[in-house]
């Protein structure tokens, strides 16, 4: 049999930016396929950040890229049929994956932006149950990550506790140095000029809005926006990384998500930048092991989780939810909510496509979870509007750790909350309309209503889980049950 004919050029997605995705002297191939903002009606900020930063790295690039601009993938490598057969590094979406292993023209090879391969996590997943916590340990001993010889680095693996102090109660901010703001030029013009185009057009249609563009677009924007996070910032972020205030969205975080999502950083050099800070003396351990935990431990684990779970994932309910995402949500329409703490958070998805992960999780998420939102249009809702939402991303994240629609296979509880931690945790709850302990009436909190209405209804399954054993046992102790599923079956019809 003939010899098949070696690949001539390599293939560049758009989440594949930086240099740890070239290859050495090749042609570069990269489409720009209008097809993939008419599937899904994303952020606006969204679509904006991506078209800049591939149109960015084409530029870059130079003579030694094809840039095509088509309306689906296919057509683009029909396009592009001059280059021969190609050669693409593994996608990180299923969908992505079965379109490229379809191709006769087109090699797969492994991954690249994550610290552990696949095989890798297979061998490991093998032989143990899954546990973040463990595999977070298993990373950081083979790759010798905040370690001191055998052990970890201050004799503990997480400190978790020392990072979850509330918000001052004398500031409206944290006071942090704020974070990198990349600034515009005639690429970003050009793709704005472009979405309106479109938008008028009536060929896609976006929500939120499209402001100055808050991220990096570009490998240097994105290694300043790192160095920045590091030398100023990473000191003030472990103590209050789960608090939040309605004046300081970013407060110490690294806003670093979008950038390590479309490959222009690479896992590894944050987290051992991170380390050299400590090292270094310049950063706390409390500090630095928070973010190394986020990066090695919880994004690295969500990666391999979409994976090792497979595509039948998204359709996980063992709750039963499939109440419709209501018009309010869908489109970010903040003014129309009374509850503080989701008005703020809502706000700031529709003005800027992001917020941190406790807003994400106990103010978005929680509350879809106490309604019964479908969560596969949970999933679906946050991969849209987050400028650092991808389906890897978004998929074990909302419909394991935010929906609890896996029934723990991923967590070991459903993370929802009422307005007593709310209200301790934020400086949300002060000017609100609604008190986080009331229960019942005009004044109730939506999500202590929500939250006692939640256990309440699937009592019967989370009573098998020990972390919830305890909690579900204090239902009974609720002198107004009855009153608070009235409360919650009354508020049903609309925004909190």
């Amino acid at each position: 049999m003939p010899e098949p004919t070696p690949p001539e050029a390599h293939w560049l997605f758009g989440d594949q930016l930086g240099p740890h995705f070239l290859p050495r002297g090749r042609p570069l191939l990269m489409i720009e396929a209008r097809s993939v903002l008419r599937r899904r009606r994303f952020h606006r900020a969204k679509a904006h950040l991506v078209l800049s930063a591939m149109r960015h790295r084409a530029a870059e690039l130079g003579d030694r890229v094809r840039y095509v601009r088509a309306d689906t993938y296919r057509q683009g490598l029909r396009e592009a049929a001059d280059l021969g057969r190609l050669t693409v590094h593994h996608p990180t979406s299923h969908a992505a994956l079965a379109l490229v292993t379809r191709l006769d023209r087109v090699d797969v090879l492994p991954a690249r932006g994550f610290l552990v391969g696949q095989e890798e996590f297979r061998a490991w997943a093998e032989t143990r149950a899954l546990r973040q916590e463990d595999f977070y340990r298993w990373v950081r001993r083979r790759l010798g990550l905040l370690m001191d010889g055998d052990e970890p680095a201050g004799g503990r693996w997480n400190l978790d506790r020392e990072n979850r102090e509330p918000p001052p109660s004398d500031a409206a901010t944290l006071d942090a140095p704020g974070p990198y703001r990349p600034r515009e030029d005639d690429i970003d013009a050009e793709v704005r000029a472009d979405l309106d185009r479109w938008e008028r057009a009536g060929d896609v249609s976006f929500v939120g809005r499209d402001g100055p563009r808050r991220f990096p677009a570009t490998r240097r924007e994105a290694r300043a926006a790192l160095r920045r996070f590091v030398r100023h910032r990473l000191a003030g972020f472990g103590p209050q990384e789960d608090a939040m205030l309605a004046d300081d969205p970013v407060m110490s975080h690294s806003l670093l998500s979008s950038s390590l999502n479309l490959g222009l950083l690479d896992p590894a050099e944050c987290v051992a930048a991170a380390e050299a800070a400590w090292r270094a003396g310049d950063a706390p351990l409390r500090s630095v092991e928070g973010y190394v935990r986020q990066v090695a431990g919880w994004r690295e684990y969500v990666w391999h989780l979409y994976w090792h779970f497979g595509p039948d994932y998204r359709r996980e309910n063992v709750l039963g939810h499939t109440a419709p995402l209501p018009d309010w949500f869908t489109e970010l329409d903040a003014d129309v909510v009374t509850a503080r703490c989701l008005a703020i958070v809502l706000a700031q998805v529709r003005d800027v496509g992001w917020t941190h992960h406790i807003p994400r999780l106990l103010v978005l998420g929680s509350h879809a979870l106490q309604r019964g939102w479908d969560p596969a249009a949970v999933t679906d809702w946050f991969h849209r509007c987050f400028v650092d939402g991808y389906d890897w991303v978004m998929l074990p994240n909302v419909v394991g750790m935010s929906q609890y629609a896996d029934g723990g296979r991923m967590t070991t509880k459903p993370y929802t909350t009422g307005g007593a931690y709310l209200n301790r945790m934020s400086d949300y709850c002060g000017p609100c309309a609604y008190r986080p302990d009331v229960r019942v009436g005009d004044d109730a909190c939506p999500y202590t209503v929500g939250y006692w209405s939640f256990l309440d209804r699937h009592r019967d399954r989370l009573a098998g889980t020990p972390r919830m054993a305890r909690t579900i046992a204090n239902l009974d102790r609720l002198t107004d049950l009855d009153a608070v599923r009235e409360e919650h079956r009354r508020r049903a019809g609309g925004a909190p």
